[in-house]
This record gives structure tokens, C-alpha cells and sequence, in this order.
């Protein structure tokens, strides 16, 4: 149960809050498809939208293929003038009707709230993400997270229905807390579920950096104080809107280095494709340095630098594979290359995930794999870090190596192979490195799809129940 009361920062905490300056962005937003539908946009944003897509848009308002019902539209000023000469970025943030032409998948992918110990809180893998905010300064229409901003209900393991909330800051620093003493008391395990310290925390939501700087500080001062022992923060904002990274939020930055030297901060970035923060030419080319590497817009350049610069930071960028925004491998090579000359570690690129209607963004499985495999010919070996992930109930399994190739003398090979491997695993991590081998088929894009084609499957992903809720939450009172 989560405890009830106000959370009091200790001294050191309060000392660093006071140093923190709160500046206010204008990232002037245009929200909503009603600004377009009654030409009230601004000026210059007005033909954003033809008067045919507007028109079918309008036509399925208030029905039950209103788009913005499945995911509220929303763009900044930065973004849009990106965009304009950018399909795949158009298609990032621009409402289409295809969205909701097939309503099919899961209100809760990866049955998430399974692993909810307190509101707001997921601590599925050795790690915990918070939700502390349900919106970005812009949403993306594929958005993994479209039932938390779209403030969609869904339903718990317990039967009960009801909107994803965001975390509090007592209830988590009271569960890790918690957690951590019942881990220490036990020789570094915990009884229950088999779990180490949870000495990493995710702040997440929606985007945190459309926060204002002081509940961003509060959050990382007080899991500082909890005892965790590195903070990472996930954002798109460094696309959306890269002027947020100001003198005041980098202060902070530091003051927070300062009062806590020996808590590590992880910044994880969201760039889908190199438009995102390179300067095109008139001709559509990408313009060049004098060395041949390719020109950043200053304001993105700017901010990248300064955060790179701290060496205490550490910025890694990981992006889903999207029908018709980066599924093509030279946009992908582009991108890791110029990320990886800056400083920028490639982490992972993502398969789709089964959200409701993903069939209108998701690209097939060996497709994605096939393009990653691409784009990473002839880069170097330290910019081809980035895996290819699709997130399965069970954890992050990474799509490891698509055969063309029968196996001879095995059944269902004949077109070749597809292997996954369990990267990430729930609770103690039982089933890290198992594998499962499943006859290629083109067409999938979710695991539903191989089913019929399963040949070896020691890793259990169409073998599995969802955990029991008792062997995953630890009570408050536990320590």
C-alpha cells in the first residue's frame, strides 16, 4: 500500500531545490486539429494539412475512427519548421486516417501494470520507470505510450479499471526504500522475487522535460536521497523543442553533480530520423561541414554540445522502426553516424509494439531486421552498437539474425530461419540469453504472427501465463 503523508526533502536536498531557476519555455504549440478545421492556425502552419486530409479528418470526428480519440494531436513551432520540407517527420506528428482503420492491439502492451508496485511505478527489470508526466511538448503518432496520453482506462490484473496514474514522489522513494532494505536484510537478494537492489530509476511518462525545472530536480534529489545509485531521464525533447536545454536546466545539471557526485545520470534522446537535426540543402541533400560530415541545426547542435561536454553525462539515442518514416536503411546509417560523431551512443532501435492500432505503423519484423542489418554496413565498429528489440511480455528480446537458408533435415526451415533472444527478463531474470527459433515468415509483425511456425523454444515466448501479482509487488510495509 502506498503511504500516506508529504514527502519532506532532507537538508541537503532542500539546499540543492533552492538553486534551481525556473525559466518558462514558449514552444508555441499548436494543439489540436480544431485550429486547422476552423483556419485558425497560424498563418505559416495553415496548409500543414490539405483541404482533402482535413476534410476526411472532419468526417470522422466524433466517431469511433476519430484520431483524436486514439492519440491527441499536438506539434511545436521547432518541429514543424523541421518538418516542412520532411515527409517521414510529417508523418511523425501529422494525423492520418489510416490510424484508425484497424483498431486492433493491446491497451496495455507487454501487460505492464503487472509490474506496478505503487501508481506510476513500473519495477519489471532490475530497474524501475517512472510515469511522472502524461504528455509531450509534441506527440508522435505511433507513440508506445498512446493509452497514457491519451488518458485511456485500462484494465489492472485485479480486474479493476481505471487510467494509468503518475507516480508521487513519497509512495516511490517509500517503495525503493522499502525494497532496498528488504534486499540488504536478506544478503543482497530478495526473498520474493530474486531481485537486487533497485539501484536504477527511469523518469519517463509522456516527457519529463516539459516539466518545469524544479519538478525535474525534485525527482532526481529525492531518489538521490532513496538511495539510487544512477538516474536516467527519456525525452524527445532534444527534437521537439532543443532550446528547453538552457543555461538554467544545465545549471541544474550541475548543482545536482555537485550535491551528489556519485549518482550517475543517463540521458536517453528519441531521434527517429537524421531530419530530425540535420540542414538540408534547397535540393533536398544534407549540407556539409568542410570535412564532409554533415551540418546540425545550430539550436540542436548547441544543446547536444553542452550536454555532451559534461562527461559525467552519458546521452544514448534509440528509436522504433516506423512504416514510412525510418524504414529505409540510409536514413538509419545517416543517422547513427552523425549521432555517433557528437558523442551520442546508438542504443537500440525497436520493432513496433503491439499498441492499439499498430498494424498502421508497424513494420514487418524481418523487414526491420533486414533494414538495421543494412544500414549498419559500413559504418564503424563503435557506431553499430544499436540492437534490433521488439518487447515481448516477457521482457526486451532482440530479433538477433534472419536466415534465407533452409536448416537441413529440420522441419518448417525451408524459406530460413528467424532467431530471437530474451535480452531483458522480468523479476530475477531467468529466461536472459534463451532463445527461440521460428520459421521466417515476411508478413509478421507481432509474435502472434510465427505462432504457427514455432521449431525450438527453450526461451518460452509462445509458451507463458502472466506472473502472479504477489510474486511481483512488495508491500510497503515488507521492511
Amino acid at each position: 500500500m502506498a503511504q500516506t503523508g508529504r514527502y519532506v526533502p532532507a537538508e541537503r536536498e532542500q539546499a540543492f531545490l533552492d538553486t534551481i531557476e525556473n525559466p518558462k519555455y514558449d514552444r508555441e504549440i499548436t494543439n489540436g486539429l480544431k485550429p486547422f478545421f476552423e483556419d485558425k492556425a497560424p498563418d505559416d502552419i495553415k496548409n500543414f494539412y490539405s483541404a482533402d486530409e482535413l476534410s476526411i479528418l472532419l468526417r470522422l470526428k466524433d466517431t469511433d475512427r476519430d484520431v483524436e480519440n486514439r492519440m491527441p494531436v499536438k506539434m511545436t513551432r521547432h518541429f514543424f519548421e523541421m518538418a516542412q520540407n520532411s515527409k517521414p517527420l510529417q508523418r511523425i506528428i501529422k494525423a492520418n486516417p489510416d490510424e484508425t482503420l484497424n483498431l486492433q492491439g493491446s491497451e496495455d502492451p507487454g501487460h505492464q501494470m503487472d509490474f506496478a508496485p505503487v501508481e506510476g511505478l513500473l519495477h519489471k527489470y532490475e530497474m524501475g520507470l517512472l510515469y511522472v508526466v502524461s504528455t509531450c511538448s509534441a506527440h508522435c503518432r505511433f507513440c508506445y505510450r498512446e493509452e497514457l496520453i491519451s488518458q485511456k482506462e485500462v484494465e489492472r490484473q485485479d480486474g479493476t479499471v481505471a487510467k494509468k496514474g503518475l507516480a508521487k514522489i513519497k509512495d516511490v522513494t517509500d517503495y525503493v526504500r522499502a525494497h532496498n532494505d528488504v534486499v540488504t536484510a536478506n544478503g543482497g537478494i530478495h526473498p520474493q522475487t530474486g531481485r537486487e537492489k533497485l539501484r536504477e530509476v527511469l523518469l519517463s511518462g509522456g516527457d519529463p522535460m516539459v516539466l518545469p525545472n524544479r519538478k525535474i530536480g525534485q525527482w532526481m534529489a529525492a531518489l538521490a536521497e532513496s538511495g539510487v545509485e544512477a538516474i536516467r531521464l527519456g525525452t524527445k525533447e532534444m527534437s521537439f523543442h532543443p532550446k528547453r536545454f538552457d543555461e538554467a536546466f544545465l545549471t541544474m545539471l550541475d548543482n545536482f553533480h555537485e550535491a551528489y557526485p556519485h549518482v550517475g545520470f543517463r540521458i536517453m534522446i528519441h531521434f527517429n530520423h537524421p531530419d530530425e537535426f540535420l540542414l538540408k540543402a534547397p535540393d533536398g541533400s544534407y549540407q556539409k561541414n568542410p570535412n564532409g560530415s554533415l551540418k546540425w541545426h545550430d539550436d540542436t547542435r548547441q544543446a547536444m554540445d553542452a550536454l555532451v561536454s559534461r562527461g559525467w553525462i552519458n546521452i544514448e539515442n534509440q528509436a522504433p522502426i516506423i512504416k514510412g518514416i525510418n524504414d529505409d536503411p540510409d536514413a538509419l546509417r545517416v543517422m547513427q553516424r552523425a549521432l555517433y560523431r557528437v558523442g551520442v551512443g546508438n542504443h537500440y532501435f525497436f520493432c513496433g509494439r503491439d499498441i492499439v492500432a499498430y498494424r498502421a505503423f508497424n513494420v514487418p519484423i524481418e523487414t526491420a531486421w533486414n533494414i538495421l542489418n543494412e544500414s549498419q554496413r559500413g559504418l564503424s565498429g563503435v557506431e553499430t552498437h544499436a540492437r534490433l528489440s521488439i518487447t515481448h511480455y516477457k521482457g526486451k528480446t532482440e530479433v538477433s539474425a534472419v536466415t534465407s537458408e533452409p536448416i537441413p533435415g529440420v522441419p518448417g526451415t525451408e524459406n530460413g530461419v528467424l532467431i530471437f533472444k530474451i535480452l531483458r527478463n522480468a523479476l530475477d531474470a531467468p529466461d536472459r540469453g534463451k532463445v527461440c527459433i521460428v520459421g521466417r515468415n515476411p508478413d509478421a509483425i507481432w509474435f502472434d504472427d510465427y505462432e504457427d511456425r514455432v521449431i525450438f523454444d527453450e526461451a518460452g515466448l509462445f509458451e507463458y501465463s502472466r506472473v502472479d501479482k504477489e510474486a511481483v509487488i512488495v508491500s510497503q510495509t515488507a521492511a
